[in-house]
C-alpha cells in the first residue's frame, strides 16, 4: 500500500502547482490531512499552509466534504477509498525553504506542497512528474535525491520515497539547469546549478570532491547515502543554504561561482565552498546525529532545544576548517575568516547578554525575525556556536597533549547515535552531549561548559589559540566595511557614534543602536534620517571624515527626521571600542607550539 502524489505546473505566470494525493485505504473515521508549519534546519512557524489554496476531495467519482480543523489540518468525511485530494499552491518562495514556479524554474520543498496523510506516516510515498505537464519548460531536467523507479533521460517520471519523513526530506529541481558529477571516496556526487551563469563546472566538482572525501574520512566510511546532490540557484544578490538526507539547496551570487581561467579562491568563491562545506557537514551533524527533541520532528509546533550550538555552531566551525584541511585554502586565509566569525561575536551587545543555550531556546521567535534591536539582546549559535566548537577543540587538545579532540568528540557521537539513527531513531539528549564529551576526552568540562554556553562571561579564546601559536588582536574597526582581521600598524583612536547606518535620499538612515553608546544617549532610535549635521547637509562620507578625527569631546548638533517630525539632537562621540578581532601566526613561536598548530590544521 502506498500513498500518492501527482505533482504539475497549473499556471506558470501565476506560480502556482497543482498537487492530486490518493489514498488508497483511508482513515474509516475521515482522514486527517496536514501540511507542515516549518521545515527541518530552519528553525521557524513559516505557515506553509498560507500558500494551499482550492482544496477538494473526491471518492468513487463523488465529491467528500472537507472540514478545515485549524490552520493547516483537514479532515475527510468518512469513504471507502480510495480518497483523492485535489489543491492548488501557491509558489513564489526564491529562497531554499519553500516553493518556487515561473517560467524558468520550478523547485519544491515536500513541506511546502505535500499533505500528510495522518496514521499513515509510515507508508511509501509515490510521486509523479510527468514530462508533458512541464514541457512549457524548454530543456527542462530533474534533479532531486528522490529514489527514482522508472524516469527518462531528462528525469521525468515515478519516484518514491520510504516514509513521509523521507518524501519532505528530498526537494526537487526541475530547469534546464547546468550539471557535473564528480565521486568522493566511490560515492556519486552531482552539483547543478539553474539560473544564469558561466561558473567552470570542472574546477567546482574539483574543489568539492576535496571538501567531501575529507569529511567522509573524518566520520569514516562508508558515507551515509549511497549519492549525493547539490541544488544550486544562482542569482543577482542572495545567499542560503539547507541541509537534506542525501542533498542540500543552495543559493548564491553568480559572482560567488569559479570562471573559467581563473585557478585562484576568491573571496567569493570562498564563501560559496564554505557554503557547501556547511550543508554537506550537517550530513552527519543534526541530518543523523540530531537532537533528542527531533527525533522525530513535531512539524506542526516548535520543537525546543539548548542544542542548536553543537548542531549548527559545530557545523559553522568545521566549514572552513574543512577548507584548510582539505588544502583549499592556506592557514593565513582560514585565520581571516575566523577574524570574521570573532568580530561578529564581539560587536554589539548580544554576547554580554545573552547564553547560548538561550540563544538555542530563542531562535522560534528571534534569530530568524531580527529587528532594531537584535544586535543589543540577540547573539547566534553559529558565530559565537562556533567559538565555542574552537575553544573546546583547543581545549581537549591542550589537555590531552593532542591525544584527543573534538573530531573524536564528533565521531564518537556519530557512532553512537548517527550511524544506525535510521534503526533506533535516538536523538542526543539534553545533557547527553556534554558527558559525552567528557567520556571521550577523558576531561571534567563542567566549569568550560558552564562558562561558555550558561553564562555570558568572555571565552578563553586568546589563551587557548596562544598554546598553538596563534597571536589574537583586539582593536578598533578601521571603517563601515571592516569585518576583522589583522593590522600589522594600528592607526589612532577612530571615533564611534554607536549605531548602524545606510545612505539614505535624504541623508543617512540609522538601522541599529547600540545600548548604552554615543547614539543611544543621544538620543538616536532606528529608523531615524539624519539629514544634517552641524549644519551641513548629511551624508556617508562626512560621517565617516567625522569619525576619522579623535576629537572624542565634541559636540555635534544633528537635525533628525523621525518619521515626517523633525528633531534636533546633541550627540557626543566615543573612541571606537575595541571590538574587530584579528589573528596571526606568532613570531617566534616555539618547537611545541607549532607542534600543536600542526596537530590542528592536520598538516
Amino acid at each position: 500500500m502506498r500513498i500518492h502524489y501527482s505533482i504539475k505546473p497549473l499556471d506558470l505566470a501565476s506560480h502556482r502547482f497543482t498537487v492530486q494525493l490518493t489514498i488508497t485505504q483511508p482513515d474509516p473515521a475521515g482522514q486527517i490531512l496536514q501540511l507542515p508549519c516549518w521545515i527541518p534546519g530552519s528553525y521557524l512557524i513559516r505557515e506553509f499552509a498560507r500558500n494551499l489554496v482550492h482544496i477538494s476531495a473526491s471518492c468513487a467519482g463523488q465529491a467528500v466534504t472537507l472540514e478545515k480543523r485549524d490552520k493547516s489540518t483537514w479532515q475527510a468525511a468518512p469513504c471507502p477509498g480510495p480518497l483523492t485530494v485535489s489543491y492548488e499552491v501557491y509558489a513564489f518562495d526564491l529562497s531554499v525553504r519553500g516553493a518556487y514556479l515561473d517560467q524558468t524554474r520550478a523547485f519544491f520543498n515536500g513541506t511546502s506542497v505535500f499533505l500528510q496523510v495522518k496514521g499513515q506516516e509510515h507508508l511509501p510515498c509515490h510521486i509523479e512528474l510527468n514530462a508533458q505537464d512541464f514541457a512549457a519548460g524548454s530543456n527542462w531536467q530533474v534533479a532531486t535525491g528522490l529514489k527514482a523507479e522508472s524516469i527518462d533521460e531528462a528525469g521525468f517520471g515515478n519516484y518514491v520515497a520510504c516514509n513521509y519523513d523521507e518524501l519532505i526530506d528530498c526537494p526537487v529541481e526541475v530547469s534546464d539547469f547546468a550539471s557535473v558529477e564528480f565521486e568522493a571516496c566511490g560515492v556519486p556526487h552531482r552539483m547543478v546549478i539553474s539560473g544564469r551563469h558561466q561558473a567552470d563546472l570542472a574546477r567546482l566538482s574539483r574543489d568539492l570532491k576535496a571538501i567531501c572525501e575529507y569529511q567522509i574520512h573524518l566520520f569514516g566510511e562508508p558515507a551515509p547515502f549511497d549519492r549525493y546532490l547539490f541544488m544550486t540557484m544562482a542569482v543577482g544578490d542572495g545567499y542560503g543554504g539547507l541541509e537534506h538526507r542525501n542533498s542540500t539547496a543552495l543559493i548564491c551570487n553568480r559572482s560567488d561561482l569559479p570562471q573559467a581561467g581563473d585557478e585562484s579562491i576568491t573571496p567569493a568563491y570562498r564563501q560559496f565552498l564554505g557554503l557547501c562545506s556547511h550543508e554537506y557537514f550537517h550530513s552527519w551533524n543534526v541530518k543523523r546525529i540530531k537532537p533528542a527533541t527531533f527525533a522525530p520532528y513535531d512539524l506542526q509546533q516548535e520543537n525546543y532545544t539548548t542544542l542548536l550550538w553543537a548542531f549548527e555552531g559545530i557545523t559553522s566551525y568545521y566549514d572552513d576548517l574543512c577548507l584548510l584541511r582539505s588544502g583549499l585554502i592556506d592557514l593565513d586565509t582560514y585565520l581571516q575568516l575566523l577574524a570574521q566569525t570573532a568580530t561578529a561575536v564581539y560587536r554589539g551587545y548580544g554576547h554580554q547578554r545573552q547564553t547560548l543555550e538561550n540563544s538555542s531556546m530563542d531562535t522560534w521567535v528571534k534569530y530568524y525575525r531580527p529587528d532594531e534591536n537584535s544586535p543589543n539582546e540577540l547573539v547566534s549559535y553559529y558565530t559565537k556556536g562556533a567559538l565555542v566548537a574552537l575553544c573546546l577543540d583547543l581545549h581537549i587538545r591542550q589537555q590531552t597533549q593532542n591525544r584527543k579532540s573534538l573530531d573524536h568528540v564528533m565521531q564518537a557521537l556519530w557512532l553512537r547515535y548517527g550511524r544506525d539513527f535510521d534503526q533506533h531513531g535516538r536523538g542526543v539528549g539534553e545533557q547527553e552531549w556534554e558527558a559525552l564529551a567528557a567520556e571521550v576526552s577523558g576531561l571534567d568540562l563542567q566549569d568550560f561548559f558552564d562558562r561558555a554556553l550558561r553564562s555570558t562571561e568572555p571565552l578563553p579564546l586568546s589563551d587557548l589559540l596562544d598554546h598553538i601559536g596563534i597571536e589574537m588582536q583586539e582593536r578598533p574597526a578601521t571603517g563601515s566595511n571592516d569585518k576583522g582581521g589583522w593590522q600589522e600598524s594600528l592607526s589612532r583612536p577612530a571615533l564611534s557614534w554607536g549605531c548602524r547606518y545606510s545612505t539614505d535620499a535624504a541623508g543617512i538612515k540609522v538601522s541599529h543602536v547600540f545600548y548604552e553608546q554615543a547614539a543611544c544617549r543621544a538620543g538616536l532610535a532606528a529608523g531615524d534620517v539624519i539629514v544634517a549635521i552641524d549644519g551641513l547637509r548629511a551624508n556617508t562620507t562626512l560621517l565617516e571624515r567625522l569619525f576619522a578625527t579623535p576629537s572624542a569631546a565634541q559636540t555635534h548638533v544633528l537635525h533628525v527626521f523621525r518619521r515626517d517630525e523633525l528633531m534636533q539632537l546633541r550627540l557626543v562621540p566615543d573612541i571606537a571600542p575595541a571590538d574587530t578581532i584579528g589573528f596571526q601566526i606568532k613570531k617566534g613561536s616555539s618547537q611545541q607550539e607549532a607542534e600543536n598548530l600542526s596537530s590542528f590544521t592536520g598538516n
